[in-house]
């Protein structure tokens, strides 16, 4: 499961990347790129659709975050179950015992 999120999550912020970088900062869009496609939908239609398409991928962004995240705690904490098992099973039998400080060494 967390695999497709993975996915779905890596896609998300592709197309998030995309759709950010195609606009124009002062509000153009794509109407200065697309000249012609502006006779079919027109300047204010592209910005509509741009910044409706931004806040859907934010929107299905931090969803999928929220999913992986809940999804991924049972594993994280069977990683964590595991690793303290490995280190009790490769600590030694006694630890060795620190002698008081002022001991002469032999």
């Amino acid at each position: 499961m967390t695999a497709i999120l993975t996915v779905l999550i890596i896609i998300t912020a592709l197309l998030l990347i995309l759709v950010v970088l195609v606009q124009n900062s002062k509000g153009g869009g794509l109407s200065s790129s697309f000249a012609s496609s502006n006779q079919v939908m027109g300047v204010r239609k592209t910005s509509d659709f741009l910044e409706k398409s931004t806040w859907t991928l934010v929107a299905i962004m931090v969803v999928l975050c929220m999913a992986y995240t809940v999804t991924n705690k049972s594993t994280t904490a069977e990683v964590k179950q595991s690793i303290s098992q490995e280190k009790a099973q490769s600590a030694p039998a006694s630890a060795p015992t620190k002698a008081p400080a002022g001991t002469p060494i032999k």
